[in-house]
């Protein structure tokens, strides 16, 4: 075993609210010791033990590796000119889907890893060191699985995205479409996937055809995630909440009763706001949701069409500025909540038995993120403790 120091770190962000001040459990002038891609100990630099290895952070800002729990990157082609036409006043109505199923479904797999490989190695170089893949631009039960397939080769968080939006074959027959997805993608792609994920949404699949979705997956399975109210209001949240669903993402358009049973239940709820950016369109009421009790994350849903970043430092801005998350909440949320959206507790936080996954910024606190929008200020990532 080979034991490294991270040390000199002007102020470490924990997320364990026992091993320092606030939620976030600051330590200032603090030191984490990996071993074996586990954190071993964390606390003030002055007290650090002994180790093999010591990298000197020289007052630099750390906190946990970023959480990005809902991203799309496992597709080909290009939708630039939809985004350019969109914020010339085009309305988006989910259709833009299609071009890219076609273009992925004629990608040989080399070209689909390229895109997906140099997407996951951008995230990362921005601070992500999870991040969640979905398939869904296939449709057809060999495309879905050689999506996940790809996908597992850079993460182990693959989502079954099966009921994206009905293909082209399928127009004007949902029905039959998600009576296949059921009997037989589901199947076939289930031992390749960790979640099954439907988009809950006029013009894609209604309640009744993704709890039939869901259920199908949770039979086989895998755990259920939900795009949900992100168009317009509708039965996403509570479909989610019912079923148990780890996460239900976008959550722009909700009521009352939907905010009532996010607070009474365990499911997550993940904001997306690079794609309330990229397609003007209304904001989440992150305040309302928070002060209500519901556990909030935020990813990026990084997306040739709607959201096509993969930065989760510009999505903490996003949410501090448009969102009216503190810097604080929305940190958290970014790493923390996407641990909860993921259902996983050796992630987003530094803190003994978690992984060593560390973020050190050019900055002397996480504050920073919001405050310099724009500024990339990673200086080094850890991922499993290595210094990627």
């Amino acid at each position: 075993m080979t034991a490294t120091a991270v040390d000199h770190i002007g102020s470490l962000v924990t997320n364990d609210p026992h091993a320092g001040r606030g939620p976030l459990g600051l330590i200032h002038d603090a030191a984490v010791v990996f071993d074996e891609g586990v954190v071993q100990w964390v606390g003030s630099h002055s007290r650090a033990p002994a180790a093999d290895a010591r990298h000197d952070l020289q007052g630099r800002a750390a906190l946990p590796g970023f959480v990005d729990s809902h991203a799309h990157l496992v597709f080909c082609g290009d939708r630039a000119a939809e985004f350019a036409a969109r914020m010339s006043g085009e309305t988006y109505d989910a259709g833009g889907i299609l071009a890219t199923i076609a273009a992925t479904r004629s990608a040989t797999n080399a070209e689909l890893a390229a895109t997906t490989g140099r997407l996951v190695a951008e995230a990362r170089r921005t601070g992500t060191t999870t991040i969640e893949c979905k398939s869904g631009y296939g449709q057809t039960v060999a495309d879905e699985l050689r999506g996940l397939q790809v996908a597992a080769a850079f993460t182990t968080e693959t989502t079954l995205l099966a009921a994206h939006l009905p293909p082209p074959e399928f127009a004007g027959r949902a029905d039959e479409y998600v009576a296949m997805v059921c009997d037989w993608m589901i199947p076939v792609c289930a031992p390749h996937a960790r979640w099954i994920d439907v988009f809950c949404e006029a013009g894609a699949f209604d309640a009744d055809q993704c709890r039939a979705v869901l259920r199908a997956g949770i039979g086989a399975g895998l755990g259920a995630r939900v795009h949900g109210n992100q168009l317009g209001p509708g039965p996403g949240v509570r479909l989610a909440v019912e079923l148990g669903a780890a996460s239900v993402d976008h959550v722009t358009h909700v009521t009352d009763a939907d905010i009532d049973a996010l607070a009474g239940g365990s499911t997550v709820a993940t904001l997306l706001p690079g794609a309330d950016f990229s397609t003007r369109g209304p904001y989440p009421d992150a305040r309302r949701l928070r002060d209500a009790g519901v556990t909030l994350a935020l990813a990026t849903d990084c997306n040739p069409g709607t959201s096509y970043t993969t930065s989760m430092p510009f999505v903490v801005a996003l949410a501090v500025r448009d969102l009216h998350l503190s810097p604080d909440e929305a940190v958290w949320s970014a790493t923390a909540g996407g641990a909860a959206a993921l259902r996983r507790t050796d992630i987003g936080v530094v803190e003994v038995g978690a992984r060593a996954d560390l973020i050190g910024l050019d900055a002397p606190s996480h504050l920073h993120l919001a405050y310099r929008p724009g500024v990339d200020l990673v200086h080094e990532v850890w991922k499993d403790g290595v210094l990627q």
